[in-house]
């Protein structure tokens, strides 16, 4: 995620794996992913206003506006933390789908943390502000560095994966919304995943891994008992000519990877034509 000047691109991320490992006295549920960021990219732009209040304008996907948003709770905990005063003005351009499983919430939430610490000087070291980001929600903190990625614990701890060739993928993200918390709340432990980092650490170091073999999302079944539509989507991209497809996040999100630029733009068209879901083709190399 880079800053220009007053303007910043928030992307989305892909789930090519995510495994629930257990359940923590606090509720949360502790998990290892394998994250990818994309080039579908929301846009903020930031001022200063003439008062200390601050406000956000949005086009695009309907968000909250107020206090709901989590771009305000991150310039709120920043200015508790720094002690930042001014107002704050943010104008967002929403193009990542709502409560759809690509973190667009967490990634505009880390792009106001990192445009406020630029803005006032760089008052928070970069573990300060991974701390400040994880308190706002679990995918923050993987938004501030935006790049491959295992991710472990409630998904703060994380390991950037280097090199990462790149992949291409379709996404479908049909029309409704999906809460995270109704998902965890729903997900019902039967067998605790045992050593999945190890796992992911020795397909990743296999020359001959195609990431397609690899997809695997716990909370897919839960999401898709009460949304049909996602095997749907599923079945038409693997018809499309995916070599893989699964649910990101907890979803509705649906992607299948591609084996190229070319059969990724090719599949999207199709996709976009039966009329199930907004498409997008992308790459994780942003």
């Amino acid at each position: 995620m880079r800053i220009s000047g007053n303007s910043m691109k928030s992307p989305a991320k892909l789930n090519l794996r995510l495994k629930v490992t257990g359940i923590r006295s606090d509720g949360y549920h502790n998990l290892v992913s394998l994250m990818v960021p994309i080039d579908l990219f929301d846009f903020l732009d930031f001022s200063f206003t003439r008062s200390e209040k601050d406000r956000i304008t949005c086009t695009g996907y309907a968000v909250p506006s107020d206090e709901k948003n989590l771009i305000m709770k991150a310039i709120n905990a920043f200015r508790e933390t720094a002690g930042a005063a001014t107002g704050v003005s943010v104008g967002l351009q929403k193009n990542i789908p709502v409560s759809a499983g690509l973190g667009g919430g967490s990634s505009n939430a880390a792009a106001a943390l990192l445009w406020m610490n630029d803005a006032f000087g760089k008052p928070l070291l970069s573990e300060r502000l991974h701390e400040l980001a994880a308190r706002l929600g679990a995918d923050v903190p993987f938004f501030l560095d935006c790049r491959p990625a295992i991710a472990r614990g409630i998904g703060e701890v994380l390991e950037p994966v280097d090199p990462w060739p790149q992949h291409w993928y379709v996404v479908v993200a049909p029309a409704l919304r999906v809460s995270t918390a109704w998902v965890y709340g729903n997900y019902r432990l039967n067998e605790l995943t045992r050593d999945e980092y190890h796992y992911i650490k020795d397909q990743l170091g296999n020359d001959s891994l195609a990431i397609a073999h690899i997809l695997e999302n716990d909370l897919e079944t839960v999401t898709s008992a009460s949304f049909p539509i996602i095997e749907t989507i599923k079945f038409h991209l693997k018809e499309a000519g995916a070599t893989g497809v699964l649910m990101s996040g907890s979803g509705p999100s649906v992607f299948g990877v591609f084996n190229d630029s070319r059969s990724a733009g090719r599949a999207g068209k199709l996709l976009a034509s039966l009329n199930i879901g907004d498409v997008f083709a992308v790459t994780d190399r942003i």
